[in-house]
């Protein structure tokens, strides 16, 4: 009699069957645990992740969105700003002698001034109208813009004697010089062109760079 038997069924009540499985349910347990010796698995906590390692980047698309209303907005800023000015290019005089300071001979001599330059580039350019003060022009700077997208250009290979020497910014013999080297040399490419070969001087250049077409 095997008193081991005895034992289980006693004590137990265990049937043959039922104690292969138990006897092969212990060795599983017994392999798993000898595993996790041999290969020991460390488990990080939270706390033991520096900081530093944590990077957070914003979802790419919710980015994009946020940048595109940021840009939006400010477009729409800048349009209702300068909705909300004066455009020396475009505006007439009774909008000129609105402005403080303005009377009708100044607002004349905006308009003349501004047909002959073909445009203003810049409001500051309103400084060089004969008669508007300093103090004048603080006045009206704040309210004012000029678009310069509305400038008339000149076709500096083109141009005759007569068109050229109607700016203001043109001396008599710029214009000659002008005139000459592309009688002798043919087309100029750029306004660094005309300042290497002496064609007009760099004060010139910078003031006249914006009114000049070279038919690149």
């Amino acid at each position: 009699m095997d008193p081991f038997k005895d034992f289980f069924r006693n004590w137990f009540g265990y049937s043959r069957s039922e104690r292969r499985s138990t006897f092969i349910l212990l060795n599983i347990i017994v392999i798993i645990t000898g595993i996790r010796y041999v290969f020991p698995f460390h488990e990080i906590s939270l706390k033991e992740i520096p900081l530093e390692l944590i990077e957070i980047k914003p979802d790419s698309a919710w980015q994009q969105v946020g940048n595109r209303a940021n840009s939006e907005q400010k477009q729409v800023k800048t349009y209702y700003v300068k909705k909300n000015l004066l455009n020396l290019n475009n505006c007439d005089s009774s909008s000129l002698e609105a402005l403080p300071g303005i009377g009708p001979v100044l607002s004349g001599r905006i308009i003349k001034y501004r047909n002959i330059l073909g445009g203003f580039v810049r409001s500051e350019q309103l400084r060089e109208v004969y008669g508007l003060t300093e103090e004048t022009f603080d006045m009206i700077s704040p309210r004012v813009f000029a678009d310069s997208l509305e400038v008339r250009k000149i076709m500096i290979n083109e141009a005759d004697f007569k068109v050229l020497i109607r700016h203001p910014y043109f001396k008599r013999n710029e214009v000659s010089a002008i005139l000459k080297y592309r009688e002798l040399k043919g087309k100029i490419t750029d306004i660094r062109d005309m300042t290497e070969n002496k064609l007009i001087s760099p004060e010139t250049a910078r003031k006249i760079g914006a009114y000049l077409d070279f038919g690149n």
